[in-house]
Parts: C-alpha cells; structure tokens; sequence
C-alpha cells in the first residue's frame, strides 16, 4: 500500500448512513432528493442510483443530502455538491470524510459552506461497525 493509500483503506467507499442521523439531519431540513443511492438505502423518495448517474443530473430546485462513496471519486461529488448549490432553490447537505487537508475540502468546502464536524465516530447503518474515520456535514445554502 502506498502513501496515498492509506486515506482511502478501508474495504469499501459506500458507507451506508444511520437512520437516526438522517433523520435528525432530515427534521432540519426536509430532503427531496438523495442523488447517490441504491434501492436499498435511498433516504429519500426521488434518488438516483449509480446507472443514473447522480453526477450528471441536475438537483436544482431540490433539498440534498448526499453521502457520497468516499473513495478517490469523492472529491467529484463535493465539486458537484458545490456547484449545484449555486443554483436557485437549491440547498445541499453533504456528509463525508473529514478529511481537511485534501484539495477538495479547501477548494469546495472550506470558506463555501457551513462546516459542522462531528463528534466521535458515526457507526454507519451497514452493521460495519464505527467508522475508521472522523466525518463532517457540509451545508450548501
């Protein structure tokens, strides 16, 4: 394994989210849209799957959440999560690694966003256990 590695070891990139944290996120700001879902674990009613390509849709006019697959593809779902902020009507929550020294983080989260750090470690809904990292909300308005 080589240095760059070691950010992204753990045995998957999809990190099923917890209920319960959804639905806390979810009374704050009511989503319509969950664009990197599977049928299985889509939090809300209008989602895309991977075949859809969540990347290439548009989520104007929509209330996001996205936990995004945190392999190296991530920092594509924080641009795109940027980007469609900037859009009317549009509002993005955003729940990722916190990973502040990537170029990402600083090119489309920090200084872009409201940043809400969380405390200890989330245990994702996929009976995966705790996750090996410290994760982040980043809020698009």
């Amino acid at each position: 394994m080589n240095k760059m590695d070691v950010h992204y070891s753990s045995k998957t990139n999809e990190w099923a989210t917890p209920q319960d944290f959804f639905d806390e996120l979810n009374t704050e700001f009511n989503f319509t849209l969950d664009p990197c879902a599977t049928p299985d674990n889509a939090k809300c009613d209008k989602y895309f799957t991977e075949k859809d390509d969540g990347l290439e849709q548009s989520w104007e006019g929509e209330t996001v959440f996205c936990n995004p697959p945190y392999g190296r593809g991530i920092k594509h779902w924080v641009k795109k999560a940027y980007q469609e902020s900037t859009k009317p009507n549009t509002t993005v929550v955003l729940l990722i690694p916190s990973r502040t020294d990537t170029r990402y983080f600083h090119d489309y989260v920090y200084h872009k966003s409201e940043i809400r750090f969380l405390k200890g470690r989330l245990k994702f809904g996929d009976g995966s256990g705790n996750a090996p990292f410290p994760s982040m909300v980043a809020i698009y308005r």
